[in-house]
């Protein structure tokens, strides 16, 4: 009999809030089969979600991203029925993250608005809230990092992250986030930790089949002159992550991936993302395997 729910918190919360929902109209249904897409399909209680973190943009999206504490698997479910009705921003709720959830659920937001932008269902409305939101999130994710109490910087990022869950809802993601959740399920690596670690290295092996979106989005940001090569362009954007990472202390290596893993992991990302992610480019576990190995600390 319960009429309404209110999700407080991070992406987590958010999604635990989204799964209750289902369990309450889905009562004979456990959540693992309603992984995938449009399992629900019936009409949650009143759903208000109130972020803490600017972040996982869940208080807009479609997903409930679940970890199921006996087999370590990190599943999602999809369905139009967990959007919440009603989405409160608070810049005040998040002044008291730490430096580093700040600075890692900002780059879960930018892998959002990214991997929406480069995917090949983005339509003119998930482009431009993904350049506004990447635009956001290069002008206030550090000034948020450095200075916890600077509540435009915070206002800014949680309407960042609020643009990015709107594209990404729609466009969907790619293969950082297939990469990504593994780790979660495997070794509860932070779902931001593990995007801002994999982002600039997925975007990078992607090569030419981004190149024109992320030369772009880098003139748009004056990351470079509109003179320059698409190609400078995009490296330049890669570049601009890679040291957004290095001053926020976000390591490029994640020690936890342990290479004998790998396949395993590789063919968990391999079934999450194909054939349901829009991703710029094709590729199978074998090449999914070298992205793992780029991140491993083993030699």
């Amino acid at each position: 009999n319960c009429k309404g729910i209110i999700a407080f918190g991070g992406g987590s919360v958010m999604d635990c809030a989204k799964a209750m929902g289902a369990l309450i109209v889905k009562p004979k249904m456990n959540l693992e089969k309603m992984a995938g897409l449009i399992k629900v399909r019936k009409k949650l209680p009143c759903l208000i979600a109130i972020p803490t973190t600017a972040g996982s943009g869940s208080e807009v999206t479609v997903a409930s991203v679940i970890v199921d504490s006996n087999t370590h698997h990190k599943y999602v479910i999809n369905d139009f029925s967990l959007i919440p009705h009603y989405a409160l921003m608070m810049p005040s709720a998040t002044i008291t993250l730490p430096q580093h959830i700040t600075a890692i659920t900002g780059m879960d937001a930018l892998t959002h608005a990214v991997e929406a932008y480069i995917g090949k269902s983005k339509t003119r409305k998930t482009k431009k809230a993904s350049e506004e939101s990447v635009k956001l999130i290069f002008d206030n994710l550090e000034k948020a990092y450095l200075d916890s109490a600077d509540l435009v910087a915070r206002k800014n990022m949680l309407h960042a992250s609020y643009l990015a869950g709107v594209a990404f809802t729609r466009s969907y993601v790619g293969y950082v986030h297939a990469l990504s959740h593994p780790l979660g399920g495997k070794y509860g690596v932070a779902h931001g930790l593990a995007n801002a670690v994999l982002l600039p290295h997925v975007l990078r092996a992607y090569g030419d089949s981004v190149t024109k979106s992320l030369s772009k989005l880098s003139v748009m940001l004056g990351l470079v002159d509109e003179g320059a090569s698409k190609e400078e362009a995009r490296d330049a954007f890669i570049l601009h992550i890679e040291q957004m990472n290095k001053r926020m202390g976000i390591p490029t290596k994640l020690e936890c991936v342990n290479k004998d893993d790998i396949p395993y992991l590789a063919n968990l990302a391999d079934k999450e993302a194909n054939p349901l992610y829009p991703v710029p480019t094709l590729w199978n576990a074998k090449e999914l395997e070298k992205i793992y190995l780029l991140i491993s600390s083993e030699k």
